[in-house]
């Protein structure tokens, strides 16, 4: 004898955690607000320019450059290269992004999580058939 679960039993359990995770207050004024992407119509400032080129940086530097590092290891023979460069580049990356994030400032990025936020949590709740009602629990964080 298996232990099994059902799949009402599973359903019913994912639409719980997706009506949880809709009464929270930061989604609940996403979706009422319409969260959406408007404030990147207006020019960036240069500052905000490099910002989001040093956040897209960051994503390339990191696994290419350890890749490249572990080819190089492997042909020389010498696991140090890898053993010390990997974390190296990876935390020059981290060091990239969060440079970025400084530059391109909290604005944008409180703006798009809103809007992700919005558009996902509604996108999980047509998925699980899962209402948007005004009688959600009440809002909590």
């Amino acid at each position: 004898m298996g232990f099994s679960i059902s799949t009402d039993f599973i359903s019913a359990t994912i639409r719980k955690g997706v009506t949880k995770l809709a009464s929270l207050r930061f989604v609940r004024r996403a979706i009422s607000e319409e969260a959406d992407l408007t404030a990147f119509r207006q020019l960036p400032t240069f500052r905000v320019i490099v910002g989001v080129s040093a956040i897209g940086i960051s994503y390339i530097l990191a696994w290419p450059l350890i890749t490249v590092l572990g080819i190089v290891a492997v042909r020389l023979e010498m696991p140090a290269i890898i053993l010390i460069g990997g974390p190296v580049a990876y935390g020059l990356s981290h060091l990239v992004f969060l440079l970025g994030m400084y530059l391109a400032g909290a604005k944008y990025s409180v703006v798009f999580l809103r809007w992700l936020t919005r558009v996902g949590v509604l996108k999980l709740m047509a998925l699980t058939r899962t209402p948007l009602s005004p009688d959600l629990p009440p809002e909590h964080d």
